[in-house]
């Protein structure tokens, strides 16, 4: 009896421990995509400074 509530215990420690880890790999993933999106977010161009000049003409 004692070995199968040793067992128990182990198996509810592996499952916590996958799920501890598969929460942290979760957490990574969601992570990376929210920089990826601000990446993509700064690097668009503004349309008004399309129509815009760069430099003045010279006289």
């Amino acid at each position: 009896m004692y070995e199968y509530e040793l067992h128990k215990v182990m198996q509810a420690e592996l499952i916590r421990r996958a799920d501890a880890e598969r929460l942290a790999r979760e957490a990574r993933r969601a992570e990376r995509a929210v920089r990826s999106t601000a990446r993509k977010e700064r690097e668009r161009t503004v349309s008004a400074d399309s129509d815009r000049q760069r430099f003045a003409h010279a006289a």
